[in-house]
């Protein structure tokens, strides 16, 4: 089979493990690596996230030539909290590569991509990677990723092609092989089947244009540009085009100026023909979904339906004793610029500023999907200060309360599974199936979104960290009730001092701390857990008395467990309505709203009248 360079073939990879790797070996199997180093650098600073967190995280697009066919290849997240960009880029595939490790096969999250990719229909590749590492099963993976395509309910018909389209490799080395054991060392093999197999894109050059924006990026200097795939026709410089946005409203726009992808980069170009990827600019206010056709002979596409956000969370500037000390912005003009910024290019997430101008309203998907965006802003320079995430409620037309609900996968060895059930009745959840094989169980639950929050380390706890948790964005159901929160107190310190070992010493006998000796402390900040409900003022900073019956450094030795830290995500579970997060470049730290313990009694007797 041969296609022109007008008829791209759009694949769109799913990767588990080795994701970098593997698309860097694609790229030199294909000739020239040829990005220029500014385009390099950039993509490299947006993975640095990814790399930490061991997650994809936005949609990336990248194209090789092969044979005289250009191939484009799109790498999506696998987390459902950024399942936003999965919905849309799926529209601009023909076919999709299912990448697993042999050793560990199909990981939990990979039912949710995949769920996807079988329901818009595409013809499902099987690439088993990492064939040399130690343990490695390829064909058990192999066997497995067929039981989840039936279990996902994948048609008779993609079955069959992922039956008979399997190639194993090793990222690391640079090699495809169509058997593990057939000892060839390039990738030729998965290129040669990409291009011979996989369906060509069904396009008509020759007819009316029609392109789908199903992303965004935004520029300083041009502003939004909307990204999709040209279906039909052809698009040029300087066309007028009609723009059908989803709600059926109609405006004419100029194409500025148009871009195609070009191995990591982007090439401005004139034409872009149907099949391949584009970008143009031109169109104001562009949005996901907006078509972009003939005025004179308008085609008309199905809307792009995004699931919406589950979560909100506030962010104001912040207000603790220690600010300025660590970041360079902290005004709370410049946080609402940047948040509003954020807005023009992240559309999976809804960026609102409140009523009372106290701060800006930032619903998402889940806690990651907004701990990425705070994330970012930390290393940018920004503090803030955050409050406790807040589940989006709606009614149903009978004026039901509504909440979301997620679909919850634990996978963990056979004696702890009783454990596990027990944390999830505790937090909510409805065990709704259980597999046990012959050392690890798997066991899927039905829990409200408010019972997710905090649920990670219980179970890795109980675990003894061997258990996979994954969650998904399952659909809104009836409220679920009241759900038990945190119940041991905090302890909160009542001094902004420097934290001394010897209080540490006497303050660990009643419970854990969150820090060490010599960290800046402030009043109403969170210094440690109770192990008792309610909580408590303490010292942080008391000293030995010295009398005249012993010297300044006898007995001065006190023996303190290492405290406990937290990530990002950790501390938004952790923290109570009336507690924030407070963040800053080089600190995480959590405080009580009110810092003075006065103000707190006053406020809490107020509520109680």
């Amino acid at each position: 089979m041969r296609i022109d360079n007008l008829r791209d073939i759009a694949i769109i990879a799913h990767v588990d493990h080795g994701k970098t790797t593997l698309c860097d070996k694609l790229l030199r199997a294909a000739g020239a690596f040829r990005a220029n180093q500014e385009v390099q650098d950039r993509v490299l600073d947006s993975n640095d996230q990814e790399r930490e967190r061991g997650i994809t995280i936005l949609a990336k697009n990248i194209s090789i030539d092969y044979n005289d066919v250009k191939i484009n290849i799109i790498d999506t997240p696998g987390h459902a909290d950024f399942g936003g960009e999965v919905e849309r880029v799926l529209r601009m595939a023909d076919g999709a590569l299912l990448l697993v490790d042999a050793f560990e096969g199909p990981m939990p999250q990979t039912r949710f991509v995949l769920r996807h990719a079988i329901d818009t229909g595409l013809s499902i590749m099987i690439v088993i990677n990492k064939i040399d590492r130690p343990g490695a099963d390829p064909e058990k993976a192999y066997n497995d990723c067929l039981d989840l395509m039936a279990d996902l309910g994948a048609t008779d018909e993609q079955l069959e092609f992922a039956m008979e389209h399997v190639v194993y490799c090793s990222g690391v080395n640079g090699y495809a092989r169509l058997d593990p054991e057939d000892g060839n060392m390039d990738m030729y093999p998965l290129l040669d089947m990409i291009v011979n197999d996989l369906p060509a894109p069904e396009v008509d050059i020759d007819g009316p244009l029609a392109m789908q924006c199903v992303t965004i990026d935004h520029s300083n200097f041009v502003g939004r540009i909307g990204i999709g795939r040209v279906y039909s026709g052809t698009i040029h410089t300087g066309d007028q085009i009609l723009v059908v946005k989803n709600d059926g409203e109609r405006k004419t726009a100029t194409v500025k100026q148009l871009f195609t992808f070009d191995y990591l980069g982007r090439t401005e170009c004139s034409e872009v023909s149907a099949g391949d990827l584009a970008a143009v600019v031109g169109v104001d206010n562009t949005d996901i979904g907006d078509v972009y056709t003939d005025p004179e002979n308008p085609v008309e596409l199905d809307p792009i339906e995004i699931d919406p956000p589950t979560l909100s969370i506030v962010f104001e500037a912040s207000t603790s004793p220690l600010v300025g000390r660590d970041g360079d912005i902290v005004g709370a003009r410049q946080l609402k610029e940047r948040l509003f910024n954020e807005r023009e290019n992240n559309v999976t997430m809804r960026i609102e500023e409140l009523p009372d101008k106290s701060g800006v309203e930032v619903s998402g998907r889940g806690i990651l999907h907004l701990s990425v965006l705070m994330e970012t802003m930390r290393r940018e320079g920004y503090e803030f200060q955050v409050g406790r995430p807040r589940v989006l409620f709606k009614k149903d037309e009978n004026g039901t309360l509504q909440e979301p609900i997620e679909q919850a996968v634990v996978e963990c060895p056979d004696e702890y599974a009783g454990k596990v059930i027990e944390i999830f009745g505790n937090a909510g959840g409805t065990m709704t199936g259980m597999e046990t094989g012959t050392s690890v169980t798997h066991v899927e639950f039905r829990i409200p979104t408010r019972g997710i929050m905090g649920l990670k380390n219980r179970i890795l706890n109980v675990t003894h960290g061997e258990g996979v948790f994954y969650h998904t964005f399952l659909e809104y159901g009836p409220y679920a009730g009241e759900i038990g929160g945190r119940k041991n107190g905090a302890m909160i310190a009542m001094t902004t001092e420097k934290a001394v070992a010897y209080a540490l010493g006497t303050l660990q006998e009643r419970g854990s701390l969150f820090v060490e000796p010599g960290t800046e402390c402030y009043e109403g900040m969170l210094v440690g857990e109770r192990s008792q409900p309610g909580d408590m003022v303490v010292n942080i900073a008391r000293t030995k008395n010295l009398g005249n019956q012993r010297s300044s450094t006898a007995d001065i030795s006190v023996q303190l467990v290492p405290p406990r830290t937290f990530s990002l995500e950790e501390a938004l579970e952790y923290i109570i309505d009336d507690e924030l997060v407070e963040v800053t470049p080089k600190n995480i730290r959590m405080r009580k709203r009110l810092l003075n313990a006065t103000d707190r009694k006053k406020a809490a007797n107020r509520a109680v009248k």
